[in-house]
């Protein structure tokens, strides 16, 4: 029963805290959670531009877009793998939000809880490619 605490745990931690995000008001979306002992399957629809944003060129918009879903992806994985001792493993899976397309995957990762980016690390991109997760920035913006 100590796992399904914990994943409980991890919803209510995403929910509180994930509720809002540093470049988007709009509250982020769990599609799919899955845990089978020690991996974890999690996708999510990345966050839209804040509507305050509309008025900003296309290319910032995308940046901010961007910029989001790289810190809630980093988000759920430090929050994955603190509340729920158990997962080793994370496969996530990232969707553009649907007001611009069909479902459409714009960063995938596959996780693990040994994969630590150095803490003195500045740059976002870096930090999460040194995570695991895998994107084309060309593609997102």
């Amino acid at each position: 029963m100590k796992w399904l605490y914990d994943i409980s745990d991890f919803l209510r931690r995403v929910r509180r805290e994930m509720r809002f995000g540093e470049r988007s008001r709009a509250p982020l979306k769990l599609v799919r959670l899955v845990v089978m002992e020690d991996v974890a399957e999690c996708e999510w629809i990345a966050r839209p531009a804040d509507i305050w944003d509309k008025d900003l060129p296309a290319k910032v918009r995308g940046e901010n877009e961007i910029h989001q879903a790289l810190m809630d992806a980093l988000g759920i994985r430090e929050a994955l793998f603190n509340l729920v001792p158990q997962v080793r493993y994370a496969r996530v899976k990232i969707y553009r939000h649907p007001g611009t397309s069909s479902a459409q995957v714009i960063i995938t990762g596959d996780l693990s809880r040994e994969d630590e980016p150095p803490p003195r690390l500045s740059s976002l991109v870096m930090r999460a490619k040194l995570c695991g997760l895998r994107f084309n920035l060309s593609d997102l913006v």
